[in-house]
């Protein structure tokens, strides 16, 4: 996938509606180069003679051909904007469909830059289907003066002839600067917007650091810079316009002194010169335009190279092929190794509700990382199998079917609480009247009930982006209860309750482990509560099993257990 290929997928799969505006537009610029010609035509024929009924009909004819022109624009970029409007939503939704691919897409492009490419830059490609029919015109409106200049004298339509080639020659060589620079400046907006997003969602963890001047100042910088590129930009496109401006004017005002001179000389009538000075004004905006033209697709061609990047980029993960339908598969990694896990072996049965301490945080991060199914099979050592099958095997939606990975930073996205929690598998809405028993016992058992309860719109309480509105530890329960009411033969909980206060925390370990009473679950996790409810603890130091045993026992034996665990 190059940026070239995009532009011309995107002329060809709208090449209906492109050539029907395309067409109409050149009509259009036809018609407008007909206005002078009829006008200096009338003059000599029906001005000048005095014949006033020639007038009445020279009148009328004008008059007909501004409604057929008038016709001939509105359709044509009817046309034109439902195709740009087209190719946009195109563009746009595979661009998002790539972003959120559930292998993973391999890139550096950050979640901000991301969002730029399938906005802004999504945009700009779909603008290629303006330019083509306004070259198209132009093209068509140039054409038809230089024949009409040529008819009333060979040298005026030499001068539009020669001249309209060396002057949109001369301006293409500010193509592929212009081509840098809006990359450059396109890719530092995206760099911008990127780190905009992530002070937006740490803004709070900011302010508790008292770091809110330290993000200031790096936003400041890279925003400056971004001011910078998009000075550059500007003022490069605004030297291309100036010069453009200016070629197309001389020749315009050169053809219209040729005219003086030769109507002055009686080598063309007054209508003729009329007729030509008409032209040479109209000539202003086909040749400016074809000019600045390319300016305008050099900033296409950029954005068509940005996109390029998201949708030829590689993706993470295998295809997987197997469609696993065991109800309760056991999970099993063997001799694992990725990041700082050395060596891990931990075996889950069906149905056992096992706790997970990592003293290290990263050998938590890392567990979640790789049970998630985000980690490439080349990117570790070991094994990780579901049910006996390798969980890079498995087909993604199949793999998320029967584990479900709840990490400990979740989003929460704007809508409402039940928009939010009450999920199917494939990401639609809820029934809530089919499922209003489980539905009411997932928010009982995470404790989300006084979230829904203590509002007075209950589940159609509304939600922020990223749950702003919410405390930290309302999102949390939130999360935990989509969690639950997900109902998957295995659950990886990671960290769910750090958040909440002591009292709440106890009420959430002894409701999830009823509700989740004969399914597999783990829960990665330090807090003794949620510890106590287990059927096993097995303690994960320096990527490896150090020991493992019950709650109780390791609180009485283990001293490093009692220092982590019971502080």
């Amino acid at each position: 996938m190059t940026g070239s290929r995009i532009l011309r997928r995107s002329l060809t799969r709208n090449r209906a509606r492109l050539t029907a505006g395309t067409g109409l537009i050149s009509l259009h610029q036809l018609a407008e180069a007909t206005v002078p010609v009829l006008i200096g035509v009338g003059i000599d024929r029906a001005v000048a003679p005095g014949d006033g009924t020639a007038l009445l009909l020279w009148v009328a004819a004008l008059a007909a051909l501004f409604v057929g022109l008038h016709l001939c624009y509105r359709f044509g970029a009817r046309q034109l904007m439902l195709a740009i409007a087209n190719e946009a939503y195109l563009l746009r939704g595979e661009l998002a469909a790539r972003i959120v691919h559930p292998r993973r897409l391999r890139t550096d492009l950050r979640a901000g830059e991301l969002l730029t490419v399938s906005s802004t830059d999504a945009d700009n490609v779909s603008y290629l289907l303006d330019y083509v029919p306004r070259i198209a015109g132009a093209i068509t409106a140039t054409a038809v003066s230089a024949a009409v200049l040529l008819a009333v004298d060979w040298r005026l339509g030499l001068v539009v002839l020669v001249g309209t080639p060396v002057v949109l020659v001369g301006m293409q060589f500010a193509g592929p600067l212009i081509t840098r620079r809006v990359t450059e400046q396109q890719e530092l907006a995206g760099k911008a917007t990127a780190l905009a997003t992530d002070l937006v969602s740490g803004v709070r963890p900011l302010r508790g650091l008292g770091a809110e001047r330290a993000a200031a100042r790096r936003y400041r910088d890279v925003s400056q810079a971004s001011l910078r590129a998009a000075l550059r930009a500007a003022g490069t496109q605004s030297r291309y316009l100036a010069f453009s401006t200016a070629g197309s004017a001389l020749l315009a005002c050169g053809v219209a002194v040729l005219a003086g001179w030769f109507a002055l000389d009686g080598r063309i009538s007054v209508g003729e010169f009329i007729m030509v000075i008409g032209l040479a004004q109209f000539l202003l905006e086909p040749i400016g335009l074809l000019a600045i033209v390319p300016s305008w697709v050099a900033e296409a061609r950029a954005s068509a190279d940005r996109c390029a990047l998201v949708l030829g980029a590689d993706l993470l993960l295998p295809a997987g092929a197997e469609q696993k339908t065991v109800a309760e598969p056991h999970l099993v990694l063997a001799a694992v190794r990725h990041g700082t896990l050395e060596g891990l072996d931990l075996t889950v049965r069906p149905g056992e509700f096992v706790g997970v301490v990592t003293p290290r945080s990263a050998d938590g991060e890392a567990l979640v990382r790789l049970l998630a199914g985000g980690v490439p099979p080349d990117e570790f050592e070991g094994s990780v199998t579901l049910g006996g099958v390798a969980l890079h095997d498995l087909e993604p939606a199949g793999a998320r079917a029967l584990m479900l990975v709840e990490p400990h930073h979740t989003d929460l996205f704007t809508g409402t609480v039940a928009a939010n929690v009450a999920l199917l598998e494939d990401g639609g809405a809820a029934d809530q009247a089919g499922d209003q028993a489980a539905l009411a016992a997932a928010l009982e058992a995470s404790a989300a009930a006084e979230v829904v309860d203590g509002h007075p719109d209950g589940m159609l309480r509304h939600v922020a982006e990223r749950g702003a509105t919410l405390s930290g530890g309302q999102r949390q329960r939130l999360a935990l209860a989509r969690a639950l009411l997900a109902r998957p033969p295995i659950l990886v909980l990671h960290d769910p309750t750090t958040a909440v206060d002591t009292v709440t925390e106890h009420s959430i370990a002894r409701s999830v482990r009823a509700l989740r009473q004969g399914s597999t679950t783990v829960v990665i996790t330090s807090s003794p509560a949620m510890l106590a409810v287990t059927d096993r603890v097995v303690v994960v130091d320096d990527g490896r099993v150090s020991v493992e045993g019950g709650h109780a026992e390791l609180g009485a034996t283990h001293d490093d257990y009692r220092k982590v665990v019971l502080r």
